[in-house]
């Protein structure tokens, strides 16, 4: 967990610069040009429209600007709806901001809606950089406390250690479970000894489906409007594509190899509905947490790993219980 003071940093209010063009909704097009010329400025991608107090009316875009008719008032052009935050606002908001918006600078306002400055594009680079390791670490059960996580590779073997055990002494307990429900089978496996064979291929293919969708989900849910229905539904329609074009190989060879006609469809099947599982999780876990206000990215990586070894030992086993015994 990161400390309160770590994230309370992570704001609008880091990144701000103050220095932008500002102008009325009164003011003409080419005055407001000429008026650009040897003005110092922090950035310059676009004119915020601005009240006698201050707030913020809109914006115009610089590449819009130079096109505009000399004599054309910003009010009839400007954006007046821009976005905007608070100085308070988390700086990956701010960045998810920008790229549904496409602006290269986020306005910042006070209470008031008075322009405080932007948060500018080369911010927005390095805040989409720097989550984007952050998210690389959380998706392989690297804990991160502060800065210099974000150079793993160059810390001390002792401070690696302590950020990578925490998730993985969870794994340790996992492995415990999958251990159970394997006992739980023990009939299966003396009676159809080749069923044993066919673990390790199921239970990677269940976690590097659910890798797959993971990846996505962490940064798809700050970016979709879609609702969780339709989400769930395409990722359990992905799994089953999926898991069927997997099991329509593995069947042949199952097939072939054994002769056993039962073995291959309960190994085919297997991988089906492990396959549809496991995007269900690797999508399902991050929206809760995503929900409750955490980072996606800690509901990926050894967590669903956890579970979906878990539920494909226990979705083979049931099916090879019900077709073999």
């Amino acid at each position: 967990m990161e400390a309160p003071e770590q994230r309370s940093a992570e704001t609008a209010a880091r990144h701000l610069v103050r220095r932008v063009p500002r102008a009325r909704a009164r003011d003409r097009a080419g005055a407001v040009l000429a008026g650009l010329a040897g003005g110092d400025y922090d950035a310059v991608d676009a004119v915020y429209v601005v009240d006698e107090d201050g707030r913020l009316q809109g914006l115009v875009r610089l590449r819009d600007l130079f096109v505009l008719p000399a004599e054309r008032p910003l009010g009839e052009a400007m954006d007046a709806r821009p976005p905007h935050v608070r100085p308070d606002e988390d700086q990956e908001r701010v960045a998810v901001l920008a790229i549904r918006h496409r602006v290269a600078a986020v306005p910042v306002v006070d209470e008031g809606g008075r322009l405080l400055g932007v948060v500018p594009a080369q911010a927005l680079i390095e805040i989409l950089r720097r989550e984007h390791v952050e998210d690389l670490h959380r998706l392989a059960g690297i804990r991160r406390e502060n800065d210099q996580a974000r150079n793993a590779m160059e810390a001390p073997p002792a401070r690696r250690a302590r950020d990578r055990l925490p998730w993985l002494l969870v794994g340790l307990l996992g492995s415990m479970i999958a251990t159970l429900v394997v006992s739980r089978f023990e009939r299966v496996l003396e009676a159809y000894v080749a069923v044993a064979f066919f673990v390790p291929g199921i239970v990677y293919l269940a976690d590097a489906i659910g890798t797959q969708t993971e990846a996505i989900a962490v940064r798809g849910l700050s970016l979709s409007h879609a609702p969780l229905r339709r989400l769930l539904g395409g990722e359990l329609r992905t799994g089953l594509l999926i898991g069927l074009g997997l099991g329509a190989l593995i069947f042949p060879s199952v097939l072939l190899a054994f002769g056993d006609l039962r073995l291959a469809v309960s190994v085919a099947l297997g991988v089906l509905v492990a396959g549809a599982a496991a995007t269900t999780i690797g999508l399902l876990l991050p929206w809760l947490l995503s929900r409750a206000g955490k980072d996606p990215a800690f509901g990926s990586g050894p967590v669903a790993t956890i579970i979906q070894d878990v539920l494909s030992l226990l979705v083979y086993f049931t099916i090879v219980s019900l077709l073999l015994i």
